[in-house]
């Protein structure tokens, strides 16, 4: 046990001491003074420390305006051709998907196609996959098969999307057949831009009044299509198309695979290519030719179309009350 009688008492400056700080006691008690550091001198003390001076020139209003774009926020490119009004009615007629119409097996199937071509169109903007993979070739075989029914479809089913729009390219030079489906008007398209460098290609594209839904038609039909198309211009006239737009999908309805020559060419510039199969038309050598031809792609979709059957007995649009 600690001894008490050794503990000293205060006394009558105690509470003086209680009222000085701990270290103004510790240096009364330990003479803290021996530690003081020696005065500096004042010849030998540095002298003050000055800002630099700087000379603020004036910078032009002009500078801002003119200076290169933020590239992380690209401007927005805008069509300059006409706008057009689509029916719904004509929509319907066609068997199409109308826009803001109820929910449909029709519509269903296509949110399921479209979201496998969405994803690798992600996966290519990403720099992972095949270049361009926002361009899709939609084709076939031969002709009958379904191609730009698909094509149509699909266009409605993306411009859907909240934040994608979609570019329908009619593809098909010799027999166009996507403005009528869509009951727009014609007028100068894609074949002219390349076939006169002085046609903006901006300047043939139709908007719609449907949210995310533009048409280039096929323009002017020659006799040298595949030519056009096989020309270094035609490069410079798709990269137009999804300038400065990074969330715009272009959806090329090609001519038939085995009936026409363009859709291979159309094949080296796209990064996706869908081709329709129809199930009570298409043959195995036929589909494996049209594949083939399709080389230039490296990315090939089947797309089964006209079959009523599914194994798994799946039904959809069933769930939102639509019957076939």
């Amino acid at each position: 046990m600690t001894e008490q009688t050794k503990i000293p008492v205060p006394g009558k400056n105690a509470e003086v001491s209680r009222s000085r700080s701990l270290i103004e006691r510790a240096a009364g008690t330990f003479d803290l003074r021996g530690f003081q550091a020696p005065a500096i001198p004042a010849a030998a003390a540095a002298p003050p420390i000055s800002a630099p001076s700087r000379v603020v020139h004036p910078v032009p209003a002009t500078a801002f305006a003119t200076g290169p774009a933020f590239e992380a926020t690209p401007a927005r490119q805008a069509f300059r051709g006409s706008f057009h009004t689509i029916d719904r009615r004509h929509l319907r007629e066609q068997c199409l998907i109308e826009p803001e119409g109820p929910v449909t097996g029709l519509l269903e199937e296509f949110r399921i196609v479209k979201r496998q071509l969405l994803l690798t169109a992600a996966e290519s903007r990403a720099g992972r996959g095949s270049p361009h993979g926002e361009r899709i070739l939609i084709c076939s075989a031969h002709p009958g098969e379904g191609k730009t029914f698909c094509a149509v479809n699909l266009a409605l089913s993306i411009a859907a999307e909240k934040d994608t729009e979609v570019l329908l390219v009619d593809a098909d030079f010799a027999k166009p057949s996507v403005l009528s489906a869509l009951g727009l008007p014609g007028g100068p398209g894609l074949m002219d831009a390349l076939a006169d460098p002085q046609v903006p290609v901006e300047d043939c594209i139709i908007g719609t009044d449907i949210a995310g839904l533009f048409v280039l038609p096929a323009g002017n039909s020659t006799g040298s299509d595949t030519e056009h198309l096989a020309a270094a211009h035609t490069q410079q006239v798709l990269d137009r198309l999804t300038f400065q737009a990074p969330n715009r999908i272009v959806i090329f309805d090609s001519p038939p695979v085995l009936a026409a020559s363009p859709a291979s060419e159309l094949a080296h510039h796209v990064g996706q290519a869908l081709m329709v199969v129809r199930a009570d038309q298409t043959g195995e050598a036929a589909l494996r030719d049209a594949i083939s031809i399709l080389s230039g792609c490296e990315d090939i979709k089947l797309l089964l179309n006209c079959t009523r059957f599914s194994p798994t007995g799946r039904r959809f649009g069933s769930y939102y009350g639509y019957k076939e």
